[in-house]
């Protein structure tokens, strides 16, 4: 979500036509009395119930988010006023034959949006390093840059997507930036627009409003197709995508544009006004927002939104403008930007420091009190001195100087930090097998010493997942674009094996330990990998449509490749309970690759649990997330039946993850694992000598 920084209303008095000036405390709404083809500029009246309707929808945003966990729609309705009040200001200006100076709207602009959002930033990073653990500790970083930089939008977008991001099931502190980070995106370009539409307008002869009419109503009928589309495909990418979004703002605009020639009678403006307060109220409750936006379901908050500031004075006691033209709705609206920063982190922060998913009554009515004492110190302290300095809007360098200041402000404590722990993760790097043997302690009983810190470190997570050499070239390349994800190794002359792994992430997570002995024998490795798709026949009626494609892709590639071997994983444990079993349609798919002549290594998953490991650790200790293996695998491998197909060698290493019946998640001063199901890489690296002497005894290569 994301608030203007308007801290007034204002339209012209009627007939004539509303604009405002590109101020911080204007904003407009309203029809006039007439409809005129040209309307002339007058002076404005101040319109408190679109302050009011702000407020209404920012603590909409607030409490859905305190108490329901859910997205209210509040998010939309801010885009739309955002670009609402910004094609207000620019027609003002172009029809007055005042100059537009891009240059100087964007400093001012970002000059007055940037303080209270480095300043928020900021102290959400010393939050993180006071209150958070060390495994959080990146993203929040990464996040940090993002946000400063307004691109964080794209930076969750390609997270939601990537199966390999880091657990994401605790929400960030800084993730609601991301609205933040459309609006400046946007703020950037549409003066453009309104620009162009200038220049065209003046070279054509054409009304101003007229041209600007056509390009919105282009974007917004192209955005809403496409965000409508992309919702349905990849809902998760599209609640981020600043394409999908497109359309909101441009709905702004052509309400603004319309508005002139908008006249609602004074009971159709009572009516007009609370259908759009109680649809604006019951969005999040009535539509499943969080699944379904930004598509056609978001039209909802902007419709409603767009009925009230239609409706807008109506002069009666019944009009819902009498409402949210109170005092405390038009007050709230002067801290309703720095409330939207606040609330957030300390509500993050809070549920991360008590363990909790959600807060309760008496805790949720404390955290929105400290958001609002929080946002009034912020407005008051930061924001408003800033805004009224006169002497930083008297030269442009000025500006400019308060946006780098902004922008350190983030910057130094966030490359101070990142420094600190790149140079902890290096003294940590030259730790060996003398103190953090892993899994080698099983081996030799050398258990390493207690006293060096435990790998990885918690800023290295993002880290533990491998990649060989280089991406397939050569024989080795794909054809088909569906299977991207292909790596091999690096060999010395002919290979005396060609090894092809594939598979999911736990396919991926065993190249640590195989990858020293395809080295030491000079096998060839490739990599063949969509996390989520365990290599099975990919007509078994079991497989998702997720995965279907690329397993007969996957299978296709296999078959013409013609390697000696294949390496997959055999078994799917579960986390709930020890329900594991045999991949999806394994058994097809190996009785045809070994039918082939092509051998196939088929390894035992590894367990997955019910909460992440590594936090557990950071949380509790290693003793108090120990599992007993009964509770996470099957008491035997459930691919041993499958053992009597020439060809096929089962390879078990559960003693090394599980040793005397107890899956622990540090061995030998190593992380097992990474969250909740994955092996960390450096692990399953100490697993290399266990893997070499299992598989040569499997398969007598």
């Amino acid at each position: 979500m994301s608030l203007s920084l308007s801290r007034t209303t204002a339209v012209p008095a009627a007939p004539a036509r509303p604009g405002l000036e590109d101020s911080p405390r204007s904003e407009a709404g309203g029809p006039p009395r007439e409809a005129p083809r040209a309307p002339a500029a007058a002076p404005r009246r101040f319109r408190p119930e679109i302050q009011g309707l702000r407020s209404l929808a920012v603590l909409m945003v607030v409490t859905y988010h305190v108490f329901l966990d859910r997205v209210s729609g509040g998010v939309d309705i801010f885009l739309m006023i955002s670009a609402f009040l910004l094609t207000l200001s620019f027609t003002r200006k172009v029809e007055e034959g005042r100059p537009l100076a891009l240059g100087r709207h964007w400093l001012h602009r970002f000059k007055r949006l940037m303080p209270a959002a480095a300043v928020t930033i900021a102290g959400t990073l010393a939050a993180a390093w006071l209150w958070l653990p060390p495994s959080r500790w990146a993203a929040v970083l990464d996040q940090a840059w993002a946000s400063v930089l307004y691109v964080q939008n794209w930076l969750l977008a390609t997270t939601a997507v990537d199966y390999y991001a880091s657990d994401d099931s605790l929400a960030s502190p800084l993730q609601h930036f991301w609205s933040l980070s459309i609006q400046g995106q946007v703020f950037l370009l549409w003066p453009l627009v309104l620009a162009g539409g200038a220049w065209l307008s003046r070279r054509c002869g054409w009304r101003y409003r007229a041209v600007l009419a056509v390009a919105f109503g282009l974007v917004f009928a192209a955005s809403l197709a496409f965000s409508i589309y992309e919702t349905a495909t990849s809902q998760a990418f599209a609640y981020f995508d600043t394409r999908a979004r497109l359309w909101e703002f441009a709905a702004g605009s052509l309400l603004a544009l319309a508005l002139p020639y908008l006249r609602a009678p004074r009971p159709l403006g009572v009516v007009l006004g609370w259908t759009g307060v109680v649809a604006m109220l019951a969005c999040g409750l009535v539509l499943p927002v969080g699944q379904s936006f930004p598509g056609s379901v978001a039209l909802w908050p902007i419709g409603a939104a767009a009925l009230v500031i239609v409706a807008g004075q109506t002069g009666s006691r019944l009009g819902a403008d009498r409402l949210l033209s109170t005092r405390p709705l038009v007050g709230m609206g002067n801290v309703s930007y720095a409330l939207y920063l606040v609330h957030w982190p300390i509500l993050t922060v809070y549920l991360a420091v008590i363990g909790e998913a959600r807060a309760s009554l008496g805790a949720g009515l404390a955290i929105i009190g400290a958001s609002v004492v929080a946002a009034y110190l912020l407005t008051h302290l930061v924001e408003t001195p800033l805004r009224r300095a006169a002497w930083t809007e008297a030269r442009r360098w000025r500006m400019a100087a308060v946006v780098a200041a902004c922008l350190a402000v983030v910057a130094v404590p966030a490359a101070a930090w990142q420094a600190g722990i790149a140079r902890t993760a290096q003294a940590a790097g030259v730790s060996g097998a003398a103190t953090n043997p892993g899994a080698l302690t099983l081996r030799t009983g050398v258990a390493g010493d207690a006293s060096a810190p435990v790998l990885p470190l918690a800023t290295q997570l993002d880290q533990q997942w491998v990649n060989l050499d280089h991406q397939c070239q050569g024989r080795f390349a794909p054809s088909d674009p569906i299977l991207e994800q292909c790596e091999q190794t690096q060999v010395a002359g002919e290979p005396s094996k060609v090894v092809v792994v594939v598979g999911n992430s736990h396919a991926e997570q065993w190249m640590a330990a195989l990858e020293p002995v395809a080295r030491e024998r000079n096998w060839q490795l490739v990599a063949l990998l969509k996390g989520g798709c365990a290599f099975g026949e990919p007509t078994d009626p079991g497989q998702s449509d997720f995965c279907a494609g690329w397993l007969a892709a996957a299978k296709d590639y296999v078959l013409g490749v013609q390697p000696d071997a294949v390496f997959t994983v055999a078994t799917a444990a579960a986390a709930s309970a020890p329900d594991e079993r045999q991949v999806t349609g394994y058994e097809q798919v190996v009785r045809e690759l070994t039918g082939r002549g092509i051998e196939v290594v088929g390894v035992r998953d590894n367990p997955r649990f019910t909460h992440n490991m590594y936090q557990c650790v950071e949380d509790r200790g290693a003793a108090a997330c120990e599992v007993p293996l009964e509770q996470a695998l099957a008491p035997a491998n459930p691919a041993l039946p499958l053992a009597t197909i020439p060809g096929l060698h089962l390879v078990d290493l559960t003693d090394r993850l599980c040793p005397d019946g107890v899956c622990r998640p540090v061995i030998g001063n190593v992380h097992v694992y990474l969250d909740d199901n994955h092996l960390t890489a450096d692990y399953s690296a100490t697993l290399a000598a266990d893997m070499r002497d299992r598989l040569l005894a499997a398969t007598g290569w």
